[in-house]
């Protein structure tokens, strides 16, 4: 206690915020843009700061500034306190199940916008207190650089550091509009395939453009042929309901077009390969109650909506137990 009394007497939290920003940008200016303030309002913290030390912790010149040798010595110091008071503060809210807050959470295209926003809308509702900050995009994401709490995403995280809950299996299913099959005739077999137009998602510059089906039995492997190449999941969605091609989909991100009609899930007894929805942190420490209700939330909502489409015979029940 007495430690933590020396390190912070006569100082304010967000004094020394600001000061383990600088340390950081080794810019007064960089890190009052990064904490949304005025630079004069960065640069008296800093002087309230030094002066509650009785030393400066930055050398200035006109073009450069670097750490004193008192900085070196208290800035780790400094952060290794505020990560315990930080830490703290959240064991407590665990205890208590204190639910608010604000959570970033990054989304794919296609779930996000059809499927993950309303139902993150309905979460706020319930709990008023959580405030919610989006990073929708099916690009590669990284918690720290995009500073992100959580992740929902299609596969397990393969990253040993990151902390993973499985909501669900997810079968994947071939999709087309009844207009356009009886335009181009109703492929039977996977190697009919050959004579359609293919919608393809890309990701890391790689178009997915070779699709694999399996009868239980035997797999197979199709190079297929198209027009039309996205790195946005939710726009091949839409160029299949708008009956520009076949399309290789999850069922979730389908869903709501397979239940209305919008779109049959053809070939069925030829399954593309399945995969796995999964809500991912990157540290224990991310694990918050917030965090517990959202992935018990989303469970829910994506096994009632997989459970409809068994119900109307869209997917197959077996495709669950993968």
């Amino acid at each position: 206690m007495k430690y933590f009394q020396i390190l912070f007497d006569n100082m304010l939290l967000e004094d020394l915020q600001v000061v383990l920003k600088v340390a950081e940008f080794r810019s007064i200016t960089a890190a009052a843009t990064n904490l949304d303030m005025r630079t004069a309002t960065a640069s008296a913290a800093i002087k309230r700061v030094e002066s509650a030390l009785g030393a400066e912790l930055f050398v200035r010149t006109t073009r450069h500034l670097r750490l004193s040798s008192a900085g070196e010595r208290y800035i780790p110091q400094c952060q290794q306190a505020l990560l315990t008071l930080d830490q703290a503060r959240q064991n407590i809210q665990d205890d208590l199940d204190i639910v608010d807050g604000e959570l970033r959470i990054a989304l794919s295209s296609d779930l996000g916008r059809n499927l993950a926003i309303p139902w993150l809308d309905e979460f706020m509702d319930a709990y008023p207190k959580v405030s919610l900050r989006t990073h929708i995009s099916d690009s590669n994401i990284d918690f720290y650089r995009d500073s992100l709490d959580i992740a929902i995403r299609y596969d397990s995280p393969t990253d040993a550091s990151l902390y993973g809950f499985k909501l669900c299996n997810v079968p994947v299913v071939l999709c087309a509009t009844q207009e356009y099959l009886d335009k181009h005739g109703t492929p039977k077999h996977p190697q009919d395939l050959s004579a359609h137009n293919g919608l393809f998602y890309q990701r890391y510059d790689i178009t997915h453009d070779v699709w694999e089906f399996s009868d239980g039995k035997t797999s197979h492997k199709i190079k297929m042929n198209g027009n039309r190449v996205a790195n946005d999941g939710d726009l091949v969605r839409r160029w299949c309901v708008a009956g520009k091609g076949l399309a290789v989909k999850s069922c979730l991100d389908m869903s709501v077009d397979l239940l209305s009609g919008n779109v049959v899930n053809v070939m069925p007894e030829f399954k593309p390969l399945s995969t796995e929805l999964w809500l991912i942190c990157p540290s224990r420490q991310s694990i918050t109650p917030v965090v517990r209700l959202l992935r018990d939330s989303f469970r829910m909502k994506t096994k009632d909506i997989l459970n409809r489409l068994i119900d109307k015979a869209l997917v197959d029940a077996a495709a669950l137990s993968f």
